[in-house]
């Protein structure tokens, strides 16, 4: 029985993916468990396996094309098997397409016409604003390609298939929920979306010119423009909004690490007869703060404009660096988890975001962001909200300094804290507090444990 492979939905809030690549053909026999192609959201990558054996009967979309969630994307079954069922939008398309398959493949091989089109498919060309092909059009709507950009280069002025993947290259490309508003438009617009697609967000932004964004490297200069990619244009808007919307501020403090190195040390040595994770600093720390948080209302909150919302629980934004650029998963209710727990969850979210397999789902939610630069030696810094959280803690690295005890000068290890926040929702007061707070729980760490 012929089996269709749909796009897997990852997560609540991802409408579409791109196909990245194709690892089979149409006629290749697979088993389950084979790849058969890849593919992204804007912040993350995955692969699909097949679930039965078969052979590929069809594929529907190619690389590059962005794919609504849930979609047919291609059929496996026994050979001779009947897969009109399952052909995305029905078989219109593809019965229009077979009618200049042929045309086509000569205009691409020769770039002239030899023979006229069928007078169905012209005169059906010839009532539409554009003269395309059905097989052109067709590619335009799956991944979105906006063909007012289109240069033809088919017969008669005719925009063909390599017409669209031209475009696809460069940028011209829209979602399906901002299309119909943006082909109103009289200037085209820079995308955030994904693939760099103009995304709904982006109609109610000033215009900006392909022609600039598009400029070549000169062979005489010395540089090289990179277009960037989805995650850091995601990062981008978001740290402007954060910078340009919020009332940011930070404060710095210092305490005594001498507790949590020596409660780590104790750790490290009895991991494996305890049956322990590698519990590590950023470990102890998120512990910590998933504790104290909880008596600071204004700082486990979002800023909603108008209003606050307060978190009975504590979702904690963990920073990942990531060869991709920097990823925020979200630790989940992390003050009802052991500090087993933490260490454990935090490791593997970690490691699903280097992969780029995390789950869209768990880049969101979070009450409250820690982000540590300790381990690449920074002394303080300014860490930037994430929207619409109301803070974020920073952790710097060790250092060594010295305090006078009992009239003896004595060396002990310091680390500092940074903590940013949104002084429309939170004043200076209650935010040194909860420094206050957290330096005393580190300082006597095992006492908090014992709570």
């Amino acid at each position: 029985m012929a089996t269709p492979v749909i796009m897997p939905r990852q997560g609540n809030t991802v409408e579409s993916c791109i196909l990245t690549e194709w690892f089979v053909k149409k006629g290749d026999k697979v088993k389950e468990g084979d790849l058969l192609f890849s593919y992204e959201t804007d912040k993350a990558a995955f692969e699909e396996e097949s679930k039965v054996n078969g052979t590929v009967l069809e594929i529907f979309f190619s690389e590059g094309d962005d794919i609504p969630v849930l979609t047919n994307v291609c059929v496996i079954g026994e050979e001779g098997e009947d897969i009109t069922p399952f052909i995305p939008n029905g078989g219109s398309e593809q019965k229009a397409e077979e009618q200049v398959k042929t045309q086509e493949q000569v205009v691409e091989e020769t770039g002239h016409s030899e023979q006229k089109l069928p007078e169905e498919t012209q005169s059906q060309a010839d009532s539409d604003e554009v003269f395309i092909s059905p097989r052109a059009r067709n590619l335009a709507e799956k991944i979105g390609a906006d063909i007012r950009f289109a240069t033809p280069t088919g017969p008669d002025g005719r925009i063909i298939e390599r017409d669209i993947r031209k475009l696809q290259q460069e940028g011209h490309l829209v979602t399906a929920g901002a299309k119909e508003a943006y082909l109103n438009l009289d200037q085209p617009l820079q995308g955030s979306g994904l693939g760099g697609r103009v995304a709904t967000a982006d109609l109610n932004r000033p215009a900006v010119s392909f022609a600039a964004s598009e400029e070549k490297t000169s062979a005489a200069l010395e540089y090289e423009d990179v277009k960037l990619s989805n995650i850091r244009k995601v990062i981008a808007k978001t740290m402007h909004e954060s910078l340009s919307q919020m009332a940011q501020l930070t404060l710095n403090t210092s305490f005594d690490a001498t507790e949590i190195l020596n409660v780590r040390k104790k750790f490290k040595a009895n991991a494996e007869k305890m049956g322990l994770a590698n519990i590590t600093i950023n470990d102890i720390l998120l512990y910590a703060v998933s504790r104290i948080l909880p008596m600071h209302k204004d700082l486990n909150a979002h800023f909603l404009g108008d209003s606050i919302r307060y978190f009975e629980n504590v979702h904690m934004g963990v920073a990942v660096d990531t060869e991709r650029g920097l990823m925020v998963p979200t630790l989940f209710n992390a003050n009802l988890k052991s500090l087993n727990q933490i260490a454990i969850e935090t490791k593997e979210l970690a490691k699903a975001c280097q992969k780029g397999t995390i789950n869209p789902d768990n880049l969101k939610g979070g009450t409250f962001t820690v982000t540590n630069l300790g381990a690449l030696g920074i002394e303080s810094f300014t860490p930037v909200i994430n929207p619409p959280q109301t803070a974020i803690l920073g952790v710097n690295t060790t250092e060594q300094k010295f305090r006078e005890k009992d009239g003896v000068i004595e060396p002990y290890i310091s680390m500092s804290l940074s903590l940013t926040f949104d002084h429309r929702a939170v004043d200076g007061a209650p935010a040194a507090r909860f420094l206050r707070d957290l330096k005393e729980s580190l300082e006597n760490f095992t006492v908090l444990l014992a709570k």
